[in-house]
């Protein structure tokens, strides 16, 4: 049976949404199935976002039409009957699950003084214990509550929920006040002596609405800007129906300004001062009234061709204004930075292991890709790293940046202009403010840069003049930052070549001590582990005695990131059964592996399906450690290795994650041109991992 957890509050606008997705991501860490359920939608006529934003969780795979309950119609016309529905329904997505987040109604509806007691009964019949998410702000006005009001508020609703015979496991205080977080603790707790308690702090980003919901709320379309940055957050409002001179000291960082459309000198006053870097940066503009741009302002403002969204709207200025400050806050799934931040809140505030007792969850024997993922993270946030991102113009690498900082993964530094890189990322609605912007052409490191790269290639006929030229190179630039200590390892990619990113490397940074080459192995998590393959993208036709590295570098990888080596050196005949150079060369670089690797299984030559498949391996080779239970797959070459990861990665669904480049003293990753942004944190993470061992 499934292990549950019921998330309710005693009244809306609590964030139940952030600490519903802070325990999923708890759970999927160490649980393989996990699942979510709604049991009274918002909704009847649209689909319910919170549960959209769970469902949407890479940990979760169920329909959406399955994990509803009932509607507050439902429960309006009969509690009785909506409860068993809920019952009933809630049992199907527990059959599918190893455990269950529950997340309770939303005080939507009017007039519902008993809504906490129906919840109540909700989580007492699916025998799921609560956790009481309070919240730390009252009124229109969001004021925060005191401790002693907190207090109160957690006897009364406590009381409620042992009136209904529900179980409650835990208290989290959310968007309390900051300095008040001991007093608010320490407040509840001498009611709930025996119940864990933990406070979120209050962000304003969290509560802020993005750009596209102001759009929806206002019934607007977008007039001009990068539809990218609708997902930026406003935190205010600014109403320009006044002369240019009366706005401009009024705007405030990240606002909307509301614009009537016929003040087309206030419009070009904010576009202008929003470029300008001597004004605040807004999120965008709203132009009211539904008035049409005269011509000449429409021209001047394409020549411009501005970033900033402006969105069009029929309505009145009052109207607007009404419209956007009447928007209920909300975690929205398009709103990188709000994930980010939820996240990063609910690990620094909660004890998950404490959490995840109280459940009584064991951790899986089956490792899921995304349980690896945030394997990975845990290991690169243990000893934290500074890693250099060359590619600062590519918006994939600013998303992963903020991503990665907000989590405590590295430090990063990234390459480009300054004040492009820093105003595209806010354009964006990222924060990125803890990472360090360089310039490849930066005056005092090109001197240092140069000087260095001149005497390692000095040998190869490189002058200083040419150095010069060379260090400006964003992959040179990194990568001599790397060499010099300045950072701990290079990830790059998403814009640049496989060659332009590792031939530095193999100029500047060269192999280990005793490693002859520069290979790759792909991580390939499959749906219950995860397998190392090798070499997937580096040398087209290795020789023995390369191929026997790679299996020894293949092997070293393996046991950074947690995974016991059992080699398989891979051919198209298993044992003895077989000849030719191409075996030959397999079985030579066997023997090679056994004499450098002692004590670790190695097998060879050996088909795949001996090597993956226990009932193959039982006839082929019976008495071999390795086949049937290979971790390490050494391909004989670039052609099977490349085409192999590809099959398995699109026939068997697994993640691909690398290439991940191996040999080298110190760390240095490539990216698919096609890498998400997620691709970009894992292999962020991987490379911190790397230099922990580099640099230990």
């Amino acid at each position: 049976m499934a292990r549950s957890i019921y998330i309710t509050s005693a009244e809306g606008n609590t964030g139940k949404s952030t600490v519903a997705l802070g325990l999923l991501d708890t759970l999927t860490r160490s649980i393989e199935r996990v699942g979510v359920f709604r049991p009274v939608s918002r909704s009847t006529t649209q689909r319910d976002y919170v549960l959209e934003l769970l469902l949407d969780h890479d940990g979760v795979d169920l329909d959406y039409d399955l994990c509803v309950g009932v509607s507050y119609e439902d429960v309006h016309n009969d509690p009785d009957a909506a409860l068993a529905t809920i019952v009933q329904r809630y049992k199907a997505v527990e059959e599918l699950c190893d455990a269950v987040v529950i997340v309770g109604s939303d005080y939507t509806d009017v007039g519902s003084p008993t809504e906490l007691g129906f919840n109540a009964r909700i989580a007492a019949n699916l025998g799921a214990p609560v956790v009481l998410v309070l919240g730390g702000r009252v009124g229109e006005r969001s004021e925060p509550r005191s401790a002693d009001a907190l207090r109160q508020l957690a006897e009364v609703s406590t009381a409620e929920l042992r009136h209904e015979h529900a179980t409650l496991l835990a208290i989290i205080a959310n968007r309390a006040d900051p300095d008040a977080q001991p007093a608010i603790r320490t407040a509840i707790e001498s009611t709930n002596a025996d119940i864990p308690v933990w406070t979120i702090p209050e962000n304003p980003v969290l509560v802020a609405p993005t750009m596209r919901s102001i759009m929806e709320a206002t019934e607007g379309t977008l007039l001009k800007g990068d539809p990218e940055l609708l997902s930026r957050e406003s935190l205010g409002v600014v109403v320009a129906a006044m002369g240019m001179n009366n706005v401009l000291p009024r705007l405030i960082e990240g606002s909307v300004v509301v614009v009537p459309a016929d003040r087309t000198e206030v419009l070009l006053a904010v576009l202008m001062a929003n470029e300008s870097g001597t004004f605040p940066s807004v999120a965008g503009i709203v132009l009211n009234g539904g008035f049409e741009l005269p011509e000449p302002i429409d021209r001047l403002i394409e020549g411009i061709r501005p970033t900033l969204p402006i969105i069009r709207t029929e309505l009145g200025s009052y109207d607007t204004a009404v419209r956007i400050t009447q928007i209920r806050p909300r975690l929205a799934a398009d709103s990188q930075r709000k994930l980010d931040t939820a996240r990063a809140m609910f690990e620094e505030s909660v004890d998950a292991a404490r959490l995840l007792a109280l459940l009584d969850v064991e951790r899986s024997p089956v490792v899921t890709p995304l349980m690896f993922e945030y394997g990975l993270v845990e290991r690169a946030r243990s000893v934290r790293r500074h890693i250099v991102l060359p590619e600062g113009g590519d918006d994939r690498i600013l998303r992963a940046t903020a991503t990665v900082l907000s989590r405590g993964i590295a430090d990063i530094t990234i390459l480009g202009e300054e004040i492009e890189v820093r105003s595209r990322a806010i354009g964006l609605g990222l924060d990125i403010q803890k990472a360090a912007v360089l310039s490849s052409f930066d005056d005092v490191l090109r001197i240092k840069f140069s000087e260095e790269y001149h005497r390692l290639r000095e040998h190869k006929g490189v002058t200083l003049d040419r150095a010069r030229d060379t260090v400006t190179d964003p992959s040179y630039f990194g990568t001599l930052m790397v060499q010099l200590g300045m950072a701990d390892g290079m990830v790059s990619g998403a814009a640049h070549t496989t060659a332009q990113t590792v031939r530095p490397a193999f100029e500047i940074i060269k192999t280990k001590e005793g490693v002859s080459v520069v290979s790759s192995v792909f991580l390939m998590a499959l749906a219950d582990r995860v397998l190392v393959y090798g070499d997937c993208a580096v040398i087209p036709d290795p020789t023995a005695e390369q191929l026997a590295d790679i299996a020894v570098s293949a092997s070293e990888t393996a046991q950074q990131f947690g995974i016991e080596p059992r080699i398989a050196m891979l051919s198209y005949s298993t044992g003895e059964s077989g000849a030719g150079a191409d075996v030959d060369k397999v079985r030579e670089a066997t023997a090679m592996v056994r004499e450098r690797l002692a004590g670790i299984p190695v097998d060879g030559p050996i088909q795949y399906d001996a090597a993956a498949d226990a009932a193959v391996a039982r006839a082929k080779l019976p008495d071999s450690e390795v086949a049937g239970r290979a971790t390490v797959f050494i391909f004989p070459d670039l052609n099977t290795g490349n085409n192999t990861y590809k099959a398995v990665q699109r026939s068997a669904g697994a993640v691909a994650i690398g290439p991940i480049m191996q040999g080298l003293r110190l760390p240095v990753n490539d990216l698919s041109r096609g890498a998400t942004v997620q691709d970009i944190v894992n292999t962020i993470a991987i490379t911190a991992i790397q230099a922990q061992a580099a640099r230990a």
